[in-house]
């Protein structure tokens, strides 16, 4: 991931982030709209879903920079989401999600080149959440003690 990439990033959730509330609603409003079957994967309030998403958010563009500071808690959401049900599939429709928000959210800042940044963002992401989902389960027992 460039540097640019990451700035980019950062410089754009800067504008998202005194929105978060908003943006986490409109987010989960859209995944659901995309798709109404990921309604029951939730059973929490979905306004506090949407708080805890915009965190974690958060965290992942803070750590930009050291990304394998965050992976150990990248490999546990990746398989807290199978445990769910939670799909590549699944995954696949969110980012959809999420660039969508930013656009909304955004406006004209949304660039063609902030789109491929968050895009970028998001692989990196899935993809170390879907390798801790696929851990071999004695790897995962001696990870955990």
């Amino acid at each position: 991931m460039t540097p640019q990439l990451k700035n980019l990033v950062r410089d754009s959730f800067a504008r998202v982030a005194p929105l978060a509330d908003e943006a986490g609603a409109l987010l989960y409003d859209r995944l659901f709209e995309m798709d109404p079957s990921l309604r029951g994967l939730f059973h929490s309030d979905i306004r506090d879903q949407g708080r805890k998403l915009m965190q974690m958010i958060a965290v992942a563009v803070n750590s930009l920079d050291n990304l394998e500071a965050i992976v150990p808690a990248l490999h546990t959401l990746g398989r807290r989401h199978m445990a769910y049900g939670v799909t590549a599939q699944h995954l696949e429709i969110g980012g959809g999600a999420l660039i969508w928000t930013l656009e909304r959210v955004l406006g004209a800042a949304f660039t063609p080149d902030v789109r491929h940044a968050w895009a970028s963002v998001y692989d990196v992401l899935i993809t170390v959440m879907q390798e801790g989902s696929e851990v071999e389960p004695a790897f995962r027992d001696a990870e955990a003690a």
